[in-house]
């Protein structure tokens, strides 16, 4: 019988309702023994719906609470630094939602308390996308299918933000959201997965429906862009790969999600969504293929039962580890730098 593992939520939202929750109690010898949420309201709420047995008044009582080892943090990111870097100093285990955090120091803050803390598990909850394609595609770039990277387009462009009537989302306020800008660091996570981190970025971005209206008749001022294009200089075995990126909010009829991967043999093209596809071409094909994944290669989201192997000793983080997550916190720092001082920005330098 495996030890038993005790875990409190911080913040019981849509995602941990829908994947967090179920997941940890279908793991033999873990159990979710508290929850608090903003409010003692929507905290009662939340532990009589979910049947989790103990309450708390703020976030650091349920840190600080002896009877728990580990602690999953199911905030929004103004609030991940914080309740990581106190529970990782009460000695608890820590897995919490992406993004990492607001911005790059609170990510360096929060890796620095993980690496003081070396006998304890971090762990990021990861982009969802690719994780049933990772292996095979990873196995084809290793295998030499795109050749030379050449070009590596990103797109997450939708109309998610292009009614000015809807109410301020969270994701458009830094105060909450931080430097992320729409899908762009869930997308860039996945890309990175598979192709080197940029060095470089040089961004352009815009509010283009800054005015919101607010549930008393005020208006709110979105601070975060919904409209973002990006170059990259990316490093390679070979030289120097492109990068293009663009984000979108207010794309009517746009195209969705998207990663390309042009190489001097072949083309990869991923297409997250509800159905997860991939397509490839090499040189003298008329048209891309569908890749066919053999089922002993076919991923999928055990984040939870990746995070109690972890503890348990028997699996490492693969997704996704705070040092990951720092990259990925620095290419979207360098995102907004860019595109508020109008310059390229050397990831390196932050």
């Amino acid at each position: 019988m495996q030890p038993l593992i005790r875990i409190g939520i911080v913040g019981a939202g849509a995602n941990t309702r829908l994947r967090h929750i179920p997941g940890f109690r279908a793991i033999e010898g873990v159990e979710i023994r508290g929850v608090v949420n903003s409010t003692a309201a929507s905290t009662r709420r939340a532990a009589a719906e979910l049947h989790i047995p103990n309450t708390y008044p703020d976030w650091q009582t349920l840190v600080a609470d002896p009877e728990l080892d580990a602690v999953m943090i199911g905030t929004w990111p103004n609030l991940h630094c914080a309740v990581t870097c106190a529970a990782l100093a009460a000695g608890k285990h820590v897995l919490t939602e992406a993004r990492m955090s607001r911005n790059l120091a609170e990510a360096r803050q929060m890796v620095e308390a993980a690496q003081a803390h070396p006998d304890l598990i971090t762990q990021i909850v990861p982009s969802p996308f690719g994780l049933e394609h990772h292996t095979a595609v990873s196995k084809l770039i290793a295998e030499g299918f795109l050749g030379d990277l050449r070009e590596l387009i990103v797109i997450t462009a939708d109309d998610s933000f292009h009614d000015e009537s809807q109410p301020l989302h969270w994701r458009q306020d830094s105060g909450i959201s931080g430097v992320n800008t729409l899908a762009l660091g869930i997308l860039h996570e996945t890309a990175t997965r598979w192709i080197p981190c940029p060095e470089r970025v040089f961004a352009q971005s815009s509010v283009t429906s800054p005015n919101r209206p607010g549930l008393d008749g005020t208006t709110n001022t979105a601070t975060v862009p919904d409209s973002v294009q990006i170059l990259t200089t990316i490093p390679t075995d070979s030289g120097t790969a492109r990068g293009l990126y663009h984000v979108s909010g207010i794309a009517l009829h746009g195209p969705g999600r998207h990663i390309h991967m042009y190489g001097s043999r072949g083309t990869i093209k991923f297409q997250p969504g509800g159905q997860e596809e991939v397509w490839i071409g090499t040189a003298g094909e008329s048209r891309l293929q569908k890749l066919a994944v053999p089922a002993t290669q076919q991923g999928g989201w055990r984040v939870e039962a990746e995070f109690i192997g972890a503890i348990r000793g028997e699996e490492p983080v693969q997704f996704t580890s705070f040092e990951a997550g720092v990259r990925y916190m620095a290419f979207t720092e360098a995102v907004t730098r860019s595109a508020e001082q109008g310059i390229p920005i050397q990831i390196a330098s932050l």
